[in-house]
């Protein structure tokens, strides 16, 4: 199609981002373009989406002319911070001001910002329910985004502000799939009681987003939350069970006991646990499945998403 309009893909060669550029590529009288902006323009997944058709920009979110010249001539952008790669809200929200004075900068039509709740306005640092991290947080990865909401809306940037929800990706990558114990049997982990977690393919988030960006300035201003179903953890291992063909069992811990386990970022990820748990209304009420469906129609339920990736979820002890 002559003339499409860009779309600039920051984490294009990541889960959501790849989502997004794959969602356009796939789409080929859309009536957009992908430009996949990544550190590495040589990687192997940059040069699989160049192959593909995107175009391939070098761009790096701690130098601002780089944003400022990955985004010339866009018509919107996806932005997506990744807080697990420093581990400092700090970092997290400086990354933020520099994408958001680019798009700016750029006079850019529409941006897409991926972002998440901040929980002190839930649970403030004050409150002895759940720990303060950092001295400043309750959960730092999640509170850091929430805060950037504004920066984009002070700024001036037609932004839409999309809400997302546990990754099931996370099974795979993240350490949080089933385990084998040591008598032989499956025990799959959450700390949310009988509470229902929202989750989503990670895929789906950034076809979800394409949904939003075909629908021009509808969204701008605007927050919305996506999630592929709303499950238990009961229900989560019910579905294991049948992926796998063998039983999987729930077993529910105190978020304390989380916090505990000693790995890189237990604390946080306890404590967004347990504000899921708390605030179970809120965080589902948030994130309606229908209204993703509506943005992407052929989005994945958990068993969906089990049948094409349980053979990649690690099963040790």
């Amino acid at each position: 199609m002559s003339n499409p309009k860009i779309i600039a893909v920051f984490g294009a060669t990541g889960a959501q981002g790849g989502g997004l550029a794959r969602a356009i590529l796939d789409d080929s009288d859309g009536g957009f373009a992908v430009r996949a902006i990544t550190r590495d323009v040589d990687s192997d997944k940059a040069q699989a989406l160049a192959e593909l058709g995107a175009e391939v920009v070098a761009a790096d979110v701690d130098d601002a002319s780089s944003l400022r010249r990955a985004l010339e001539g866009a018509y919107g952008a996806y932005f997506v911070t990744f807080f697990w790669a420093h581990f400092s809200p700090e970092k997290e929200k400086e990354e933020v001001r520099n994408m958001a004075a680019a798009a700016k900068a750029v006079d850019l039509r529409h941006a897409i910002w991926s972002t998440l709740e901040d929980t002190r306005l839930w649970v403030p640092l004050e409150d002895a329910r759940m720990p303060t991290l950092m001295e400043h947080y309750k959960v730092p990865h999640f509170d850091a985004k929430g805060e950037s909401d504004r920066i984009f809306t002070e700024m001036g940037v037609p932004t839409t502000f999309l809400l997302t929800s546990f990754y099931w990706d996370n099974l795979i990558h993240f350490g949080m799939g089933p385990r084998r114990e040591s008598d032989g049997r499956l025990v799959f982990t959450l700390p949310m009681d009988d509470k229902k977690l929202p989750g989503i393919a990670a895929e789906d988030i950034g076809r979800c987003a394409y949904g939003i960006f075909k629908q021009g300035e509808r969204y701008i201003g605007r927050r919305v939350g996506i999630a592929g179903e709303h499950l238990t953890g009961e229900q989560m291992a019910a579905a294991l069970s049948d992926a796998f063909g063998e039983e999987v069992r729930y077993r529910t811990i105190p978020p304390d006991v989380y916090r505990g386990l000693g790995f890189p970022g237990a604390d946080d990820l306890g404590n967004m646990f347990q504000f899921k748990r708390d605030f179970e209304a809120d965080f589902c009420g948030a994130r309606d499945p229908a209204v993703a469906r509506a943005l992407n129609p052929a989005l994945k339920s958990f068993r969906k998403w089990l049948e094409i990736n349980k053979d990649r979820i690690p099963r040790g002890g």
